[in-house]
């Protein structure tokens, strides 16, 4: 089974990754897998990716007329500004994400930052979602259960503060499954439950994916329905089981 199968994400329209470290890995997941199929598909982000990622996905274009160039001569392209300071990618003009979603029909965006931790707590200007997008997925890396929350959380101050815990508690599935649905956590700004997905990440051997199971019930309890796909995204057959309530 592939991940756009198991996450059942939307034919059409934005899908934008929220969370942990993991969701450039899954990004680029998802556009091989469309172009597989032949079908078109466009990266981008809201936040900042690396260069590498970005070209991983496709040509870099910043412009309408690169855009469109893009589209013709293939399947793939990453719509990115690029932020001189730092060399990293930015989110491209507003109309250049409007354009490409009419000329490529399914998008994939970045839009949260993690610092390549499992997990994530967002700030107050955080996710960037693009408005009206189709589908919303939560990455987190199962890397972090039986760690210190201060030691595996980008933001963890705000991550305690929202789960009412020190920096030294170790994060439990419970925990993990607080935080990727709490209206504070992964699922701020969502809104519509039927938008939302998690993918847990590192389920690389049977522990794992036992964990990952206790995970998908918990996050079960706080959004029921909530579609929780364990996967191992650095393995060719990366998807291991598929939660459905």
């Amino acid at each position: 089974m592939e991940l756009l199968e198991a996450l059942a994400l939307p034919a059409e329209g934005w899908t934008c990754l929220v969370g942990g470290g993991g969701k450039s890995s899954l990004m680029l997941r998802l556009m091989g897998e469309r172009a597989g199929r032949g079908l078109p598909a466009l990266a981008a982000t809201t936040t900042h990716i690396g260069v590498e990622q970005g070209r991983a996905a496709g040509p870099l274009v910043g412009t309408l007329e690169k855009l469109e160039a893009a589209r013709r001569a293939g399947l793939t392209a990453c719509a990115a500004g690029t932020e001189p300071e730092t060399g990293k990618l930015t989110a491209p003009p507003p109309e250049v994400l409007d354009r490409g979603l009419s000329l490529f029909g399914f998008g994939v965006v970045e839009a949260d930052g993690s610092k390549r931790l499992p997990m994530k707590a967002p700030a107050d200007h955080e996710p960037c979602l693009i408005p009206g997008c189709a589908a919303v997925v939560a990455v987190a890396g199962l890397s972090a259960l039986g760690r210190p929350l201060g030691e595996t959380c980008h933001r963890s101050h705000l991550a305690c503060a929202l789960l009412g815990v020190g920096p030294e508690t170790a994060v439990t599935p419970a925990l993990l499954a607080r935080l990727l649905t709490h209206e504070a956590g992964q699922f701020k700004g969502v809104g519509d439950p039927k938008k939302f997905r998690v993918l847990l990440n590192q389920a690389d051997g049977p522990e794992e994916l036992a964990l990952a199971r206790e995970t998908a019930r918990d996050i079960q309890i706080w959004l029921p329905g909530t579609r929780v796909v364990a996967a191992a995204l650095r393995e060719k057959e990366c998807v291991k089981e598929v939660f459905v309530c």
